[in-house]
C-alpha cells in the first residue's frame, strides 16, 4: 500500500487510499517549548497532547503548539524554515521525526513505497534542497519506507490535471516557499521555486502592524478574505497587500523562467493553484487577473483553485506512489509470466 506525503514548512499531510476513499493525515510542522513540571507532565499526558520531555522543557508539538503558543504568550518554533530544515533550530531533525512518526506511521509491509514532496531550487535564493531532500529520505528509511522524492509542483499536476492529460501550469503556494512547475503530458517542461510564501506573507503583516507573527498566522487561517474591503490600518488590510505583493513577484518570476527555458510559443494551458497560502476566498480570482497582465509566450486557457488546496500535494505524491507501484507490479507479473 503506497502513500503520499507533502512535507511542507506549515504542515506535514500523508495520504492513503482505503478502497475508493482517500485518507488524509495532518499534523503541523511546529512545537513550542515549556517549562517542565510533573503537573503539567501529567495534564499533558491525559488529554492526548502530543509532547516529549528534554531537560527540564516540555515541548508541545503538532496541532496543539499553535493553541498553547497563543495561551502562554510564547512563539512557535519550526523544524522547517524556508521550505527546507532549518539550519538555525537545533532540534529540527528530532522534531520533525516525531511529527512524521504520527503522520505516515508504521508501513503496512517491508519497504513500502512513499512519494513525499521536496522543493525545486528556489531561482531567487542561493539555497540549496540536497541537504533537506536527502536528510528526509534517511528519516524515512529508517522508518521501514522505500522513500522517493517528487518535486511539489509536479505532484499538483498529478494531483489536479489528469483530465488534461497532466498538461498544465501547477502552482503550489506553500508557507516557505512557492513551487510552480509546467507540464507536457505528464513531462516536466520547468520547473522551479521561489523563496517567498505565506510565511513571507504573515512576516510582512506582522512587522508593519506591530503584531505577533502568530496572531496574523491565525487571523489568516480563520476567515480572511482577499476581498479588499478591510481596513488597510489593520492585519487583514496589511494581508491583502502583501499577498499582492507575492503573487507580482510568482508571476515576475514565471516570466522570467519561462523566457530563460525557452517555451515553446503557442501552448493553451490550463493553470491550478494550491497550497495553505492559496485558500483565503478571492486567491484565484485576484491571481488570474495578475497572468492576464503579464506577458506570456503561451495562452492561459483558465484558472482554477484546487477544490482542497491543503490536501492537493499529498494527494499528487500519493497518485505518482500507486502509478509507479502498479507499473512495477505490472512487470513482476509479465517475468513471472515469462518464466512460466
Amino acid at each position: 500500500m503506497a502513500k503520499g506525503l507533502d512535507v511542507g514548512t506549515m504542515n506535514l499531510i500523508s495520504a492513503r487510499q482505503e478502497g475508493s476513499e482517500t485518507v488524509f493525515v495532518q499534523q503541523r510542522n511546529s512545537f513550542v517549548e515549556l517549562d517542565y513540571s510533573d503537573m503539567a507532565d501529567q495534564m499533558l499526558s491525559r488529554s492526548d497532547v502530543l509532547h516529549i520531555k528534554k531537560g527540564e522543557k516540555v515541548y508541545v508539538v503538532g496541532d496543539d503548539a499553535l493553541n498553547f503558543a497563543n495561551i502562554f504568550n510564547r512563539e512557535t518554533r519550526r523544524p522547517m524554515k524556508a521550505g527546507i530544515l532549518s539550519s538555525d533550530e537545533k532540534s529540527a531533525i528530532p522534531m520533525i521525526k516525531l511529527i512524521l512518526q504520527q503522520v505516515v506511521d508504521e508501513p503496512q509491509r517491508p519497504n513500502e513505497r512513499l512519494f513525499f514532496s521536496t522543493p525545486a531550487d528556489p531561482t531567487d535564493s542561493e539555497l540549496s534542497t540536497l541537504y533537506h531532500q536527502k536528510t528526509l529520505e534517511s528519516i524515512l528509511s529508517d522508518m521501514g519506507y522505500d522513500p522517493e522524492p517528487i518535486n511539489e509542483g509536479m505532484a499538483v499536476i498529478y494531483s489536479e490535471l489528469a483530465d488534461n492529460d497532466f498538461t498544465g501550469l501547477g502552482i503550489s503556494f506553500g508557507a516557505g516557499m512557492t513551487n510552480v512547475c509546467l507540464s507536457y503530458y505528464a513531462v516536466p517542461v520547468m520547473r522551479f521555486s521561489i523563496a517567498r510564501g505565506g510565511d513571507w506573507i504573515d512576516e510582512q503583516a506582522a512587522r508593519a502592524t506591530g503584531t505577533p507573527v502568530d496572531k496574523v498566522t491565525s487571523t489568516k487561517e480563520e476567515d480572511f478574505r482577499l476581498d479588499f474591503t478591510s481596513d488597510v490600518g489593520g492585519v487583514e488590510g496589511a494581508l491583502g497587500i502583501y499577498y499582492e505583493n507575492l503573487l507580482d513577484y510568482v508571476v515576475e518570476n514565471v516570466v522570467k523562467e519561462v523566457d530563460e527555458e525557452d517555451v515553446e510559443e503557442g501552448l493553451d494551458v490550463p493553470v491550478v493553484v494550491t497550497g495553505g497560502t492559496a485558500s483565503p476566498d478571492g486567491f484565484e480570482a485576484l491571481f488570474r487577473e495578475r497572468l492576464r497582465e503579464a506577458d506570456l509566450p503561451f495562452s492561459v486557457s483558465g484558472v482554477q483553485r484546487a477544490s482542497e488546496p491543503l490536501y492537493s500535494v499529498a494527494r499528487g505524491a500519493l497518485v505518482a506512489a500507486r502509478s509507479e507501484e502498479g507499473s512495477q507490479a505490472e512487470s513482476e507479473s509479465a517475468e513471472t509470466d515469462t518464466e512460466e
